[in-house]
Parts: structure tokens; C-alpha cells; sequence
């Protein structure tokens, strides 16, 4: 069964047939108020075909032979419709009525764009609000307050390394402008340089490479986005630099302690903005084991529930790693001395059954390390995560258990960590809160001690304030419900101002926390806000309130062709908007009479049903949409075309194999139609090989053998319809001669069961008995049930189960919410009997659905966006009427909400999403009896985007054979990288030789490349690759030879001969070594001799110190480039660097020495010009040799 909703169309401007409609309406007819009754969007079919619908349908003129061999299509159909028609009007949300929508098409093709906004246009049902079409062309149009749209999280934490951003979006009509306030006072932007504002946004951008502190920019920051309809405002931020302080030198005494007895080793971290992640390591960075007996707290601190021996072999070392500036600072490490009666450490005694006691450690009942004493209490806020932790002391080790007072643990929330020292409850609800105790015991005994949880929360939504669109002298109200521990307080503002201080306004009344609007003007529209909150927290929300004064306007396009076939119901809607909502009237054929009645109904939302389709319906159809601004129409042209009937079908046949066999098929169809018949086998696409010939009306098979056996199905189908028929071909094998009666018989499919009944009706199951048909010399094997359902696939029969031969009555498990009808195909070794005649209906009562869809899935289709999609769930698993799916989304790792909408298809679109950022995903399935189950969570991610550059992209040249390049992963990768690009050319002076392209994995980041000659120099150039593209390519150049010069080709051949030989490079680096050691003892000669006067100079190291040294932290940062230490402070405040009149920098071509990462000098060295024969004996600064030293280290 097919349905579909038709679009009337608008005529051109010059009278035509809807002319003389114009004169029944006036412009001061007033707009009724009707509801909108419009169907999902799954709840109709058609196809879309160059601006022509094609709509399938079924339909009564069937002859007498047709009908004999299949059942009254036309009957069933209509009853079909009639109780689907039924069900969507009585499902249909009623007080909608004064929009635009109604039922809308779902294409089988790319559908026009007006059959998505047609569902956006129905009017809230709250004080005859109206919802704006996603139409651009009317968004555009319409004047809007600011919305906020993006803005960055209350809890703003900066790496000080980095500029700082605070983002603040919103759009509005006219485009809103932005400014702001720190700390409640107005933040002037232009009388700081560091501080910019991005274009057509009020996002702020903090720049620190001309210098600054970040920590001079903290505090609270709030943005306002205002147009000449309003203010709207962002969240209050709290702006933070993340700190990672250093560890306080200290000197650690050696721990004494006995064998046997518990101790503690604390850790105290530096406090750090986000708090560090602690763990304990050795000073020769090895992880300390951890289990029962020892592990670490929550504090950070190191527990030994009892201390062996074996506890001396390692030191201990607390280690604080910080998130932002990815350091690690560790603690100077702790030695353990322990003293024990045994002092040998016997390794085969730690598996001994009673390890304490051969070694003469004493046995003692459990003792609690942490919490102190018997009880505490804890509080946690609603929604976080609730952890409680016991760590006990005693010989042997204490067993720890968790129990709640009068009732359980939620077994779906908690889980144990720390080897059950610790117990985590996820996602905190008031529920949660009472007495939990921990249970310490061993052998020797058992304490107890219990915590006491209470649960408060920080405000949470339970009516968010909505955007509230209404047409002049409309009411409204805004409302803003939420809850919390204490009970939030609620205070409304306007344009950011309390409402207490804004001027009055006799149309506006709050009550609470409801403003409530009356006989609203265009001088209404502001933006409201709505702040509440509590000791824990606040919640912000914006809604704008806009009153539109908007004639009517068509959406749907014009002039369109509908084409339908004869017999069947139609729809025809006409997606309209108007501000107030106008009122939809029907025409046909320019005539003045409104189309309602006998086989019209018109709906309280404007739709036009035809109950059923006839050839004197076949014309003209003319919408018209008035309110007291105007009035627009539209119209369409219906075509009703003749249904496509099998009259002679294909016959059941026997043949002997090698005979020929012809199936007739002659089909009557529209001839307006064009005519395509196929034929099926075994429910598959019949090849048609050189044995076959098919003909319009018949399909030859030549030479039968025994694989032509089986059903054959006539497919007669046009661009709207189709009709099939089935007939089943018996091939017999040659026979030999029968040796009694019995075999010669020919053998041949059974026949149909028949007499189905249905008995035992229950809520879940259902007997059904048949009457076995005759086996025709052929036991019967199976049976095979078949039903039918007729809400979802009407007339599609699926496989329900399969039964032996020698039953005839079997028990049917039967899910709910689904009308049955059923019906037995038996089975012989021949083939299938034709399906019996079905059996009554029989309809299972409903029930929430208790599955979700399968196949879960979120992928970005671009940059900004994740399309969510899932494997619908069928007829048999929807368990009600109604069957929707909420679906929801939020970023992973994050304390965001769910965000959450209910969709009645098979995908959703989140729009405006970050690039590449993973997200958590739930589809729960929902029916009219409740909701399915808890969903499980789908980890999908946004769409990617090009990566930014590789990072340290690096050029070596060891000799003059190689080049080894070596690069870093982008910082920003917006996607999984599928590999990198390396484009590179050789080039000598003018002449470039030819580019040349290499494509790695993504996971290679080294690459060697083979010099043609050691005079070219190369030029590289490196991108990253994703699904989107390559990014931003990084460009370096080979290093220069140290002889720029070019020798001739003898000359150089034989050099590259020379230079690689291994004598030639040790005679070389034994003549360096020597003038190295001669030049020392000349400066040191020079230095005692008294010759040149010698200035004062600050001792001041050149070279940076070991970092773990100095502060005990080392960093692990992909950063390289940091200022060197030993740099010092001029009088006027700038940095100069520490200055050598006879460093070895000088002696280089570079003009600058340069230092590996692990501070050795690297580099090429060339014979020192010497500046003294043009500057004289101007220098009178005699050259340290402690300075030519340090530089070489």
C-alpha cells in the first residue's frame, strides 16, 4: 500500500482557472484558529521524478481469473488504508493547528526541499506560538533578537604557554553586536593592545607574543550580544591559568620501621591548577608494584597495610604530573629501613602458607590507616561521581567489603577500585545518598566504619525557557523550571538587566517563575533571561520573545504534476506561514464552492483528503492561505491513471525433462504508461539464457532440465504501479519402467493445508491447527507458518517457523502489539505447496518496546556536523503504535547534559559540532506504552577537516650521500591521518631538477633520501594527510655543503672518493683534536703573561643546567623552542646573552653555534676570519679559556 500528501500549487499572476477564487475572500477575513493534524514523516510514500510524483497503488478491476488465484487486492487495500488513516489521525498531537504542517513525502529519491519544511511549521500549542521555517530565504528575511550559539565552559583553564581564547558566538537579524565585562565591570577592549575581538564575533583572542602575563587576565568574563531587538548574555566564565608550582626542597631522612607494623608515606603535591596526577615511582623510574598490601590512596599518599622485608629493595618517589604544561615534578624518593627478627630475605618464604609467622612477625587484628576512627560523613553533588575509600592495617592483610544500611548497592552505578579499597558510584542521584560502611577483616578479626553520604545538587533544568514567537495581540508565556539542593532561587532579567529596574510593561506579569505575555505589540520584543540558582552552582538560559506581522506565503513549488492511480486515497497539503496563522481553504477547478464533504474531508490543519480516487476527480486543485494581512494560493494539476492487472496468469506445470515449456503473462496497464514485465525465479532475477526467449506476453524455456525447476513470478510494473503473478514448473526425470502400481505414479507438490484455526488464544502465544493437504505420492516433510502483519509491511508475509511433516498443530510465541494473520505452505521432496488461504487476525496486546535499534552509529558527513544513524527496528520488535526512537548526544569525557530529540526515521543530524571530536551516542526505542530499555552508549565522532602542519619538521645531513628527514604528528591531526605527502626537488643555484613525490603511512615520521650528487642542495615540502585532504605543508631546505664553490667534475668525484674513506675521516679528526689542544694552551699562555688588561666579568654559567637537578622535574613536552638559561638581565631591564670575544660560534660558517637535545654542539667548522686585521688592537679584552671551553661542552 502507498500513500502520498500532495502540494498545491500557486497560478501564474494573469487570470486563469483560480481566478475567480480571488473574489470569495476578502483581506479582512479573520484567521481561524485551527489544529494541526499532520502524520509522520514515515507515514506516506511517493517517488520524485524530474518534478512529476510517481505514486504506486493498488486498486479493484481485477478479472474473474485473477481473482480466483490470489486475494481481492482492491479489498484488502482499502481496508488497509482505512484503518492506517484511522490510526494517524487518532495518533495526530492535536492543538497545533494554525502552522503549516501536515503529512509529508517520503522520497524514494532526493526529495524537494519544501517536504522538510513543511514539517517545522506547525504553531506550539502553548499561547499559539510560532515556529520560524528553516526556509533561508524567510530566515533571512525576518528580523530576530540574539541567540547565543557558542561559548566557552564556565570553568575556563588557559595554558599560560598558549593565547588565550574565550569564545562567544551568537547570531540575530540584524547581526548582533558583542562586548563585555570582567569581574562586573566593563572590559574596554581598545585600550589594550594584547586584546583583539574576532570579525562577525564576539570571541576574544588574548596575544602574548609581544610579551605579558596570562595571570593578569583572570577573573570572570561575561558576553553580550545585543541587535535593536535585545541583549542576550553568556555564561559568567571564569577565567584560570593553569600553574604547575614546584616541589619544595627537602631532605628525607631514612624511614625506620618494624617489620610487620603499617606505615604511610605521603606524598603533599604542590597544589596545581587543574590538580596533578600523582603516582609513585623509583628514583630509577620504575613503577612501584601495587596490590592488596600496598597501594596508593586518593590523596596520593602510599599506604602499607604491614611492611616486609622485602619493602627495602627500592626506594619510594611521589611524582605529580600536570595536564596543561605536560610536566612532571617528582619528590626527592623515600628509603625504607626495616628491622626485623629475620634478617634474611628468603624468597621461597613469600609463598609460604603462613609467610608472617616464619618470620616471626607478630599477628594483630585490622586497624583503619584511612578514615580515621569509626565514622565521617561525606557530601557529593547530584550527577558526579561518589567515591569512598577504607585502607586498613593488620597482619595478615585485611579483606575489605563494601555494604549500604537498608538496601543494596546499585550494581548498575557501583564499581570497586584499588583493590576493593575503594568504591565508586557513577552519576550520583538523591537515591544514593545514607550510611555505606567498609568491613575490615582477616583471620584475626574484623572493624567496621561507616560513612554517612549526602547528596546535594546544583541546579538542573526542568523547563528551560524557550524562545516564544507570536503574532501581534497573541499571549504567551515563558517558563523557568529547575531544581536543585537547596532549592534554587530564580531571578529573571531582561536584556541583562533585572526585571525589577526595566521599565513596566502592563502586557508582561510574572509569577514566579513564569513571565506570562498578554495582547503582545511588535514593541514587546526583547530577550529575557533566566538565572537560577543555589550555594553549589547557577544556570543561565536565554529566550528572546519576537513578535512577526507576516502575510501569508506559499512553500511548496508550483505548477506541479500529480499522477495517481485509480482507486486509492490521496492527501494533498500545502505547506503555507503567516504571522498571525492563516486559514487554509480547498478549490477545484476555479469553481467557488469549498471542497469539504462526501469523498473530500478537510483537516483542522488545512490538508485535503480524496477517500478515494476516481476519474472525475482528474483536474485542477487550488489552495488558498488568508489571514488579516493578505492572502496567497497555490495549486496542482491531477492525473488519474488506470491500475496495471495480470488477466492471463502463468499455470502450475509438469514437465518431462527436454520438452519445452511457455508461462503466459498479458498484462492491461494506463497507456499513458510505460510497460515493463520481468519474470523471477525462486523470488531472484531470472537470467535469461540462450534455452529461454522472452516475448511481451509469455517466457519459452527450451529443453527443460531438472535446474529450470521451481516458481516463476511475473513482474508487470509501471513508473507508479506493479501487479504479480506466480505459477510453479515440475521438471520429471527420465523414468525407468515402473515396477508396480505405486511408482509409476508421478509424484508432485502438495497441496495446500487448509481449515485454519486458531485456538488457545493468550497474551504471548496463540495455537494454530491446520487441515494437511493431499502429499500427491510425496510425504510431506515440513511445514512451513507464514504471517502477515498490517501496520507496518501490509501484505508482505514473513517466515515465522518451521515444523516437522507428521505435526498439524503447533504453538505460536507471538510478540506484542502486532496484528496477526497467518498462514502453512507444506513441503514434499517435489517442492512447496501453494500457501494456504489465511487464517483470522488475531492482535497481541502492547507493551513498551524491549530492544533498541541496532547498528548505532555517529559519522561526521563535514567539518561541523555527525549524522547519527541506526537499523530501524521491524513490526514484530515495536511492541506499540507510535514507535519513535530519542535520540542522544553529548561530547565524551565532558559533564556535559544529554542533549536529546525524538525521531520518528532512521538518522538525525547533529549540526555544529567541533571538528573531529568524539561524542557518546544513545538511541532508545519508544512506543505509546512507555520506553524500551536503557540504551547502551556508541562512541561516534564528528566530521573531520585537513590537518594543520607536521610539527619539528627536521633536515640532516650526516655525509654526502644522505639526507635523513625526520618530522612530528600535527598538534591539531582533525581526523585519523591516512599518511603524509613529501614533495621534494633538487636544485643548484638556478637550475631545479624534477619534483618528486613520496606518500608514507601515517604511522612513519623518518625518511632517508638518496643524494644524486653532493653538490645539489634540496628543497622539502611535507603535509599531513586526512579523508579530507592534505593540509598545511611545512618547507625546508637541505643544509648548504661547506664549500659553495663548485669544483669540476674530476675534482669533485675524486673529493667524494677522499671523504668517505674511514682513514681520511680519522686522519681529519686527529688534526682537529691537535689545533684544539694547541689553541687552548696559547689562550692559557696569553692569560697568565699579563699582556692585556682583564675586565670583571659575572660568573655566570653558560650552559643550562640539568633541570631534574635544579627542581627535580623534567618535561616531556613537544616544545623546543624555549629560552636557554644562563642568559642575564641588562641595567634597563632586556636580556642579553653572555658574550665571548673567541667562542667557537665565531669560528662557524653560520655565524651560530647550534646544540642537540642533549646540549652537545653540533655543526660545521670553518677556518675564523680574522676581524682583528681590520679592526687593529682595538680590543683590549683579553679571551677566557674557561669561555672556549664551556662553549665546546
Amino acid at each position: 500500500m502507498v500513500k502520498i500528501c500532495l502540494e498545491c500549487q500557486s497560478e501564474p499572476e494573469e487570470r486563469g482557472p483560480g481566478s475567480a477564487l480571488r473574489e470569495l475572500l476578502t483581506d479582512g477575513e479573520t484567521a481561524s484558529t485551527d489544529t494541526c493534524s499532520g502524520a509522520r514523516l514515515t507515514d506516506f510514500c511517493a517517488v520524485w521524478d524530474a518534478g512529476v510524483f510517481l505514486v504506486s497503488a493498488a486498486g479493484k478491476g481485477a478479472p474473474s481469473g485473477v481473482k480466483k488465484r490470489r486475494l481481492n487486492e482492491a479489498e484488502t487495500l482499502n481496508s488497509v488504508r482505512e484503518a492506517q488513516f484511522q490510526r494517524l489521525e487518532a495518533a495526530r498531537p492535536r492543538g497545533l493547528g494554525r502552522g503549516a504542517r501536515g503529512p509529508v513525502l517520503r522520497m524514494a529519491g532526493q526529495p524537494p526541499p519544501w517536504a522538510y519544511t513543511a514539517v517545522l511549521l506547525c504553531a506550539l500549542s502553548l499561547g499559539g506560538a510560532i515556529e520560524i521555517p528553516m526556509d533561508p530565504s524567510i530566515q533571512n528575511e525576518l528580523s530576530q533578537p540574539p541567540t547565543i550559539t557558542k561559548q566557552s565552559v564556565k570553568d575556563h583553564i588557559v595554558d599560560p604557554r598558549d593565547n588565550i581564547l574565550i569564545e562567544c558566538e551568537a547570531k540575530g537579524n540584524p547581526a548582533p553586536s558583542f562586548h563585555w565585562t570582567r569581574n562586573s565591570k566593563f572590559f574596554n577592549i581598545a585600550k589594550d593592545p594584547r586584546v583583539s575581538m574576532r570579525r562577525r564575533s564576539g570571541t576574544l583572542v588574548i596575544d602574548f607574543r609581544s610579551g605579558g602575563r596570562p595571570e593578569e587576565y583572570e577573573g570572570e568574563y561575561q558576553c553580550f550580544a545585543r541587535n535593536k531587538f535585545g541583549t542576550a548574555l553568556s555564561n559568567r566564565i571564569r577565567l584560570q591559568v593553569s600553574k604547575s608550582p614546584l616541589w619544595p626542597k627537602e631532605n628525607l631522612d631514612p624511614v625506620v620501621v618494624q617489620e610487620g607494623a603499617p606505615l604511610t608515606l605521603q606524598c603533599n603535591p604542590p597544589p596545581g591548577l587543574p590538580s596533578p596526577v600523582i603516582f609513585w615511582m623509583s628514583s630509577s623510574m620504575e613503577p612501584i608494584t601495587q596490590d592488596k598490601r600496598v597501594s596508593q590512596g586518593h590523596n596520593g599518599d602510599l599506604y602499607f597495610s604491614n611492611v616486609m622485608l622485602q619493602d627495602m629493595q627500592t626506594d619510594y618517589s611521589c611524582n605529580a604530573r600536570f595536564h596543561f604544561t605536560h610536566t612532571i615534578q617528582q619528590k626527592n624518593p623515600f628509603t625504607l629501613k626495616v628491622l626485623t627478627n629475620h634478617p634474611y630475605n628468603d624468597s621461597s618464604l613469600r609463598n609460604h602458607p603462613d609467610m608472617y609467622s616464619a618470620r616471626g612477625v607478630a599477628e594483630r587484628t585490622p586497624s583503619f590507616m584511612y578514615p580515621q576512627g569509626t565514622a565521617s560523613s561525606q557530601m557529593v553533588l547530584r550527577g558526579m561521581d561518589l567515591l569512598l575509600e577504607c585502607i586498613a592495617s593488620g597482619v595478615p592483610t585485611p579483606d575489605i567489603a563494601w555494604y549500604k544500611k537498608g538496601g543494596d548497592l546499585p550494581s548498575d552505578k557501583a564499581k570497586f577500585e584499588n583493590f576493593n579499597k575503594a568504591l565508586r558510584i557513577t552519576n550520583v542521584s538523591e537515591e544514593d545518598s545514607g550510611e555505606y560502611f567498609c568491613l575490615a577483616s582477616n583471620k584475626m578479626g574484623s572493624i567496621r566504619h561507616t560513612i554517612s553520604v549526602r547528596v546535594k545538587a546544583a541546579p538542573y533544568w526542568l523547563d528551560e525557557p524557550k524562545n516564544l514567537i507570536l503574532a501581534p495581540g497573541e499571549d504567551g508565556r515563558l517558563v523557568c523550571r529547575a531544581n536543585g539542593n537547596p532549592k534554587p532561587t530564580v531571578q529573571w532579567m531582561v536584556n541583562g538587566e533585572p526585571l525589577q529596574s526595566a521599565p513596566p510593561n502592563p502586557n508582561r506579569e510574572v509569577a514566579g517563575d513564569t513571565i506570562i505575555f498578554r495582547d503582545t505589540q511588535i514593541s514587546s520584543r526583547a530577550v529575557y533571561q533566566c538565572n537560577t540558582s543555589n550555594e553549589h552552582g547557577y544556570l543561565l538560559a536565554n529566550a528572546f520573545v519576537s513578535v512577526l506581522d507576516v502575510p501569508p506565503r506559499m512553500l511548496s513549488p508550483r505548477n506541479q504534476l500529480i499522477r495517481v492511480i485509480l482507486y486509492n486515497r490521496t492527501r494533498l497539503d500545502c505547506p503555507f506561514f503567516g504571522s498571525p496563522i492563516p486559514t487554509l481553504r480547498w478549490f477545484k477547478n476555479g469553481q467557488g464552492s469549498n471542497l469539504d464533504g462526501g469523498n473530500y474531508h478537510v483537516y483542522e490543519n488545512g490538508s485535503l483528503e480524496i477517500k478515494m480516487i476516481r476519474k472525475e476527480d482528474q483536474g485542477i486543485y487550488t489552495c488558498v492561505a488568508t489571514n488579516i494581512l493578505g492572502k496567497a494560493e497555490n495549486q496542482v494539476r491531477l492525473e488519474v491513471k488506470d491500475p496495471t492487472r495480470i488477466y492471463r496468469m502463468p499455470e502450475d506445470q509438469v514437465a518431462k525433462r527436454g520438452t519445452t515449456v511457455q508461462l503466459e503473462c498479458r498484462v492491461k496497464h494506463d497507456p499513458s504508461l510505460k510497460l515493463a514485465v520481468s519474470w523471477l525465479k525462486d523470488d531472484e532475477p531470472l537470467y535469461i539464457s540462450n534455452r529461454m526467449k522472452k516475448e511481451e506476453d509469455s517466457l519459452t524455456i527450451f529443453g527443460v532440465a531438472e535446474r529450470d525447476q521451481g516458481s516463476y513470478t511475473c513482474v508487470a510494473s509501471t513508473e507508479l504501479d506493479q501487479d504479480l503473478a506466480k505459477a510453479y514448473l515440475t521438471v520429471l526425470a527420465d523414468q525407468a519402467t515402473p515396477t508396480n502400481r505405486l511408482a509409476a505414479l508421478p509424484k508432485g507438490r502438495p497441496d495446500r493445508p487448509r481449515d485454519l484455526e486458531l485456538t488457545d488464544l493468550a497474551e504471548r502465544s496463540v495455537r494454530l491447527t491446520w487441515i494437511p493437504g493431499d502429499d500427491n505420492n510425496s510425504p510431506i516433510t515440513d511445514y512451513v507458518v507464514q504471517f502477515e502483519e498490517d501496520q507496518f509491511q501490509p501484505g508482505v508475509w514473513h517466515d515465522h517457523s518451521k515444523f516437522p511433516g507428521s505435526v498439524n498443530s503447533a504453538v505460536l510465541r507471538l510478540s506484542p502489539y502486532v496484528n496477526y494473520q497467518f498462514r502453512v505452505i507444506a513441503i514434499n521432496e517435489v517442492g512447496s505447496s501453494h500457501p494456504s488461504l489465511p487464517s483470522e487476525r488475531y492482535r497481541t496486546s502492547g507493551a513498551p518496546p524491549e530492544s533498541n535499534p541496532s547498528d548505532v552509529k555517529g559519522e561526521g558527513t563535514r567539518k561541523n556536523n555527525m549524522e547519527i544513524t541506526w537499523t530501524p527496528m521491524n513490526a514484530t520488535s515495536a511492541f506499540g503504535p507510535n514507535l519513535r526512537y530519542i535520540v542522544k548526544w553529548r561530547r565524551r569525557e565532558t559533564r556535559e547534559t544529554w542533549n536529546n530529540v525524538t525521531v520518528w526515521g532512521s538518522r538525525y543530524v547533529v549540526g555544529q559540532t567541533p571538528v573531529y571530536v568524539p561524542y557518546e551516542i544513545r538511541v532508545q526505542a519508544e512506543n505509546d506504552f512507555g520506553k524500551g530499555p536503557e540504551p547502551d552508549t556508541v562512541i561516534g565522532y564528528s566530521g573531520e577537516d585537513l590537518p594543520s602542519a607536521p610539527r619539528r619538521f627536521r633536515v640532516r645531513q650526516p655525509n654526502l650521500e644522505t639526507i635523513n628527514l625526520e618530522w612530528d604528528h600535527p598538534e591539531h591531526p582533525n581526523g585519523i591521518l591516512i599518511g603524509y605527502t613529501l614533495k621534494y626537488v633538487a636544485f643548484n643555484g638556478t637550475k631545479v631538477g624534477k619534483q618528486i613525490v613520496e606518500n608514507f603511512s601515517p604511522n612513519q615520521t623518518k625518511f632517508t633520501v638518496q643524494r644524486a650528487d653532493p653538490v645539489s642542495r634540496y628543497r622539502f615540502s611535507l603535509s599531513a594527510r586526512t579523508q579530507v585532504g592534505s593540509g598545511e605543508a611545512v618547507t625546508e631546505e637541505s643544509p648548504a655543503p661547506p664549500n659553495e664553490a663548485t669544483p669540476t667534475a674530476a675534482y669533485t668525484n675524486n673529493q667524494a672518493d677522499i671523504a668517505t674513506q674511514g682513514w681520511f675521516i680519522g686522519l681529519m679528526c686527529a688534526i682537529a683534536l691537535l689545533v684544539l689542544i694547541l689553541l687552548i694552551v696559547c689562550f692559557i699562555k696569553r692569560s697568565r703573561g699579563g699582556k692585556y688588561p682583564v675586565r670583571e666579568k659575572k660568573d655566570v654559567p653558560l650552559g643550562p643546567e640539568d633541570p631534574k637537578e635544579e627542581d627535580g622535574s623534567f618535561d616531556y613536552s613537544d616544545e623546543d623552542n624555549k629560552p636557554l638559561q644562563g642568559s642575564q638581565t641588562s641595567l634597563d631591564g632586556t636580556i642579553k646573552q653572555q658574550e665571548s670575544d673567541d667562542s667557537l660560534v665565531d669560528y662557524g660558517e653560520g655565524g651560530e653555534g647550534q646544540f642537540n637535545e642533549d646540549g652537545s654542539f653540533i655543526g660545521q667548522y670553518t677556518v675564523k676570519k680574522d676581524k682583528e686585521e681590520t679592526e687593529g688592537n682595538e680590543s683590549s679584552e683579553a679571551t677566557s679559556p674557561v669561555n672556549a671551553i664551556y662553549s665546546l661542552a
